[in-house]
């Protein structure tokens, strides 16, 4: 008989299906993960409202996961059976021009695990043996599964050249905001200025590192201004998606300052841009959204030694079985900055 599995599919927007599935098997160059805990991401929740990737669905979503090792397809060397790993979900090419820059995202035939195809809202996965990382044994499963979250934050700090004393301000202090605050923390940016409409979320940023909250959006500009000499920040990290926030940065920053794009917007959505004023003033705007390639290493690493506060992250869970109330929920938890599904 064929094995099979749980899996829990997308079947329409704000629809789950728990499901018996044929457990995948690992071809050439391949490694079956027995899942053991996934993350729900703001990119799960886009997806399930039906706001992103829905032309994909029915599908099993799911990307920021860990496991161990189940079997190994052929042609695989450098990993053992029953080891804990953590997972690339970008899936490029490997050769083209893109790829060979770590640029996976642009590859022409690029996929992400959960958002394109199948992901890890499942008892197992089968996935690519290059983008399988081996983790520490003695680092607990509910941390490993936030190596992929926090490697989209290293990601967008090495994107925009993030360093010691750069003051920074991070617009939202959700889950990733308060991610962004801890690792700018640990580069040693300061002042580190979170905007949020949630005091609840402030006071998380601020006890994860932050030096200044702002909850009023009219007092927003000043406070920036204050904390800079006058000059506007060097960096705003806009981690929410909204383009009226997008605008909002482009006059937070000082001159010769940088726009990091990372929240993800609508389709389509477009930002008013004073081409004149970028120009004269050198002024920089750089998307990035999705951890890769040596992003998750270093994710890794860091998570690893200790330099990422997990406590608020790890603290809510549910079943498989209760998938759908989880993702139910989730607006109503402001507290609880990661929900993670347990297999």
């Amino acid at each position: 008989m064929t094995p099979t599995m749980q899996a829990a599919v997308l079947i329409a927007p704000g629809k789950f299906a728990l499901r018996e599935i044929a457990r995948p098997e690992p071809g050439r160059g391949e490694a079956l993960i027995r899942i053991s805990r996934v993350g729900i991401c703001g990119t799960d929740m886009h997806i399930f409202h039906g706001n992103y990737a829905a032309e994909n669905l029915p599908m099993i979503p799911g990307h920021e996961f860990t496991g161990t090792i189940a079997a190994l397809g052929a042609d695989v060397d450098g990993l053992r059976i029953g080891e804990p790993v953590v997972v690339d979900m970008n899936i490029g090419c490997g050769t083209c021009f893109w790829c060979r820059r770590n640029e996976i995202l642009n590859c022409p035939d690029m996929q992400q695990m959960g958002i394109t195809m199948d992901g890890a809202f499942a008892e197992y996965i089968s996935v690519p043996a290059r983008l399988v990382i081996p983790a520490p044994a003695d680092v607990a499963p509910e941390v490993l599964a936030l190596t992929e979250p926090l490697a989209c934050v290293v990601r967008c700090a090495r994107k925009a050249n993030i360093t010691f004393g750069q003051s920074v301000v991070v617009l939202g202090a959700g889950p990733i905001g308060n991610l962004h605050v801890q690792l700018l923390r640990t580069i040693g940016a300061a002042p580190i200025i979170v905007a949020d409409l949630s005091e609840e979320r402030i006071e998380m940023a601020l006890a994860a590192g932050a030096d200044v909250g702002v909850t009023d959006p009219a007092k927003l500009k000043e406070t920036v201004l204050a904390h800079t000499q006058g000059r506007g920040a060097d960096v705003v990290i806009e981690s929410v998606g909204l383009p009226a926030l997008y605008e909002q940065a482009c006059e937070l920053i000082r001159k010769g300052g940088h726009v990091a794009a990372f929240g993800i917007t609508g389709a389509g959505e477009t930002l008013p841009l004073d081409i004149l004023r970028t120009i004269l003033q050198e002024n920089s705007i750089k998307g990035s959204v999705a951890g890769m390639g040596q992003d998750m290493h270093d994710a890794l690493t860091l998570l690893t030694h200790g330099r990422i506060d997990t406590t608020l992250f790890t603290g809510a869970s549910y079943p498989l079985a209760d998938i759908q109330r989880a993702f139910d929920s989730f607006a109503d938890r402001p507290q609880d900055l990661k929900t993670q599904i347990v297999m």
